[in-house]
């Protein structure tokens, strides 16, 4: 009797499973994530802006999920090693990579073998539209403006034009600037924007290039003179044109760069638009605005007009990186 009652419970149950609609795994996860914590991989120092950025975010997208984002910092090779991390972890969307072009874009270029493939192991969830990055000059120069760069770059030959590292945005504007006027500026490598900036307030450098933020100690003391921006306006030295508003025509002088965050390209794409969407209402978030607002920088975008700036701005960078000639390390 208890054998035949059990065959009939079987029988029955295995027919109304049969009648049930298959659900794929990203299907029901999309309701479920996070289902633990988040780890956050910072590829970059404690302290520095990437790392702000990532702790202010992830401390809204908590708030709203209800879990804890714990930040680890990986620093190092450019990136890679964090990207690396995060490449290889599960694609369930608990482990989230923060970085920036740098990590994104360049280290195809510059690394030999950065033990990942971005289009391949990881996707753009959003980014940060990059400032624009002013020029400046330092005092003795006389230099106001693009046009009085370039007479004396002509003037004196020799112009020590500083970069925060080599294969850097103000290193590809260096190329781009002597190839469109015919000039032989040597870049000057630093390691790192505060020996740069350091550099020109001490007379060592001519011009510097780098963020807006960083070079506060130097327009406070009056001992440069911003002469051009990059690609877009600052908004606090709103009379300062762009590179390109001064006549220079490289693609390069249109891009910005980004800081953003991936996740292992297998993610389902529900859970990829979970934190998207977070990322874009974290815009609104004081702590995050103070962020944003202290490192001049843009509100986050979502996915689609994430991968859209990504898309547009990937062939202009590549061009442009490829263009110096280094040799990957």
């Amino acid at each position: 009797m208890s054998a035949t009652i059990n065959r009939r419970r079987f029988i029955a149950t295995a027919a109304s499973a049969g009648t049930m609609p298959f659900l794929p795994r990203s299907a029901s996860a999309q309701g479920a994530w996070p289902t633990r914590n988040i780890r956050m991989i910072c590829s970059y120092p404690a302290g520095g802006q990437t790392d702000l950025l990532a702790r202010a975010f992830g401390e809204f997208i908590a708030k709203q999920v209800g879990k804890t984002v714990v930040i680890e910092n990986k620093a190092g090779a450019s990136g890679a090693i964090g990207a690396q991390e995060v490449a290889r972890a599960e694609p369930d969307g608990h482990t989230i990579l923060c970085s920036i072009l740098t990590t994104y874009i360049m280290n195809r270029v510059t690394i030999k073998n950065p033990g990942y493939d971005m289009d391949r192991d990881l996707t753009l969830v959003s980014v940060i539209p990059g400032a624009g990055l002013p020029l400046i000059a330092s005092p003795k120069t006389g230099v106001k403006t693009l046009e009085d760069f370039v007479a004396f770059a002509r003037k004196n030959g020799k112009v020590n034009f500083g970069t925060y590292s080599a294969g850097s945005a103000p290193h590809m504007t260096i190329n781009e600037l002597n190839k469109q006027y015919g000039l032989t500026i040597e870049p000057v490598h630093y390691r790192g924007e505060a020996p740069m900036w350091t550099g020109l307030m001490e007379g060592t450098l001519d011009v510097a290039m780098g963020s807006y933020t960083a070079a506060q100690p130097v327009l406070q003391s009056d001992r440069g003179v911003v002469f051009a921006v990059h690609s877009k306006k600052v908004d606090a030295i709103p009379a300062i044109k762009t590179l390109p508003e001064q006549g220079a025509t490289a693609k390069f002088f249109t891009v910005s760069g980004f800081t953003g965050w991936a996740l292992p390209k297998a993610t389902p794409q529900p859970i990829v638009d979970r934190p998207a969407g977070l990322c874009v209402a974290a815009n609104n978030d004081p702590k995050v605005k103070e962020v944003l607002a202290t490192f001049v920088l843009e509100p986050a975008l979502g996915f689609k007009d994430t991968n859209a700036l990504y898309q547009r701005e990937l062939p202009v960078w590549l061009e442009a990186a490829q263009s110096l000639g280094l040799e990957p390390a």
